[in-house]
Order: C-alpha cells, then structure tokens, then sequence
C-alpha cells in the first residue's frame, strides 16, 4: 500500500508530466532530441529519447534534479494513436545520473559493449483503442523500451533494422513494439557496431548480458 508521500509524489509526477511531455513528445517526433530551451537541466534533464516512426512508438527516458539526493528517472512511453502522439505509459525510479563521458567497455562501472539497465512496458494502447471488444490475454502489441549504458568504443547500435546513434555520455533509451506475449513484449536483437562498421557485440531479445561479457566470463573460466 502506498503511502502518503508516494501518493503526494505520484500526483506530482502526474502533474508535471502532463504540462510537460506534449512539448518533449512535438520535439521527439519532429527530430529534435536535444534538451528544450526551456527546461532547466538542474531541475529535469531529458537524457535519451528514440522513435519509431513505422512502429508508430517512442519513448523519453528523463531524469528529475539530476544529482541530488532526490534524483528521480522517468520514461514515458508515447504512442501515435489516431495520428495524434500522446503519452500511453512508463515508469519511474529513484536515483539517477548521468556521466560526463563514456567508459572504455571492461573498466569498473562498464562491464560490457552494452549494458542492460531498467525498462518499461504496456500492451498498445493504439491496438486496444483499434479493437476495444477483443480478449487482449496472450494478443495485441505490446509497446516496450529498454535504458541501455553503451561502452566508448560502441559507435553506434542496430535495433532489429534501425540504426540508433550513442550519445556523448553512453546512456540511452530504445523503444520497440512487438506481439504481446501475455506477460509483456520480445525486445528485439541489439547490436553494437564499432568506428569500423564491424559487430563488438549483441543482446538477443532473452539475454541478461551482451555477448562480450559472455565471452569474457567464458575466457576467465579456463
């Protein structure tokens, strides 16, 4: 049962969500991932954002007072519905940072090429507005995303087809949709292709760890 601070915060995060996600979800769809003007990074900063303009899907992946004791991230996903953009779901957590630059993959605080963070999820709400009387147990689409922290030698990734370039940073969001499975969504294979143009490593959509890790892990057991 929640309690009264989390109620209080919740509505907070309600509120402010929604005077502020119309304007990120215009930037977002329009191409333009950077942070607003507008909005001063010291109080929310707008760390990652992808779109899938096919797939009719994106997500914003936002950290509230970032650095301070009362750090908080936020992903949103948003769904064209209607050929109107909204905001359809997301999660929040406590903490959150972001850092000033990339780690080289196997120094501390960067184990793999690519590392699997948090993520969120719901079953389309586009699909439940497009069939409002059907049984959505184990059908529909399920709209997922994923926070990735990418290592420096990553250039950028490939999501199923789409080509999603790394921020200075490393950390991002990807946004996919597929069939729901009854309990959730299959994340598609990511990539991480070098400077090159050549693989350093993938996560298939069951993995926990990319398949450099693996590797590692598998060279330190013999």
């Amino acid at each position: 049962m929640s309690t009264r601070a989390e109620l209080r915060r919740m509505r907070r995060i309600d509120r402010w969500m929604g005077i502020i996600l119309p304007r990120v979800v215009r930037r977002v769809v329009n191409g333009e991932a950077s942070q607003p003007g507008w909005l001063p990074r010291r109080w929310l900063t707008l760390a990652s954002t992808d779109v899938d303009l096919d797939a009719g899907v994106g997500a914003a992946w936002l950290v509230w007072r970032p650095g301070s004791a009362k750090a908080e991230t936020h992903t949103a996903l948003i769904e064209r519905c209607d050929e109107r953009w909204q905001w359809t779901g997301g999660g929040s957590a406590s903490g959150g940072d972001l850092p000033a630059e990339r780690l080289a993959a196997g120094q501390p605080g960067q184990v793999g090429m690519i590392e699997l963070g948090g993520g969120a999820g719901c079953l389309s709400y586009a699909y439940r507005l497009q069939h409002r009387h059907a049984d959505f147990i184990g059908t529909g689409s399920w709209v997922g995303s994923s926070e990735l922290q990418v290592a420096a030698e990553v250039d950028h990734l490939l999501l199923g087809d789409r080509r999603i370039d790394v921020p200075r940073h490393g950390r991002l969001i990807v946004v996919w949709k597929s069939p729901s499975t009854g309990r959730g969504g299959l994340r598609p294979l990511i990539v991480a292709v070098g400077r090159d143009g050549l693989e350093l490593s993938r996560v298939g959509p069951h993995d926990s760890m990319d398949s450099y890790t693996w590797a590692e892990l598998r060279g330190q057991a013999e």
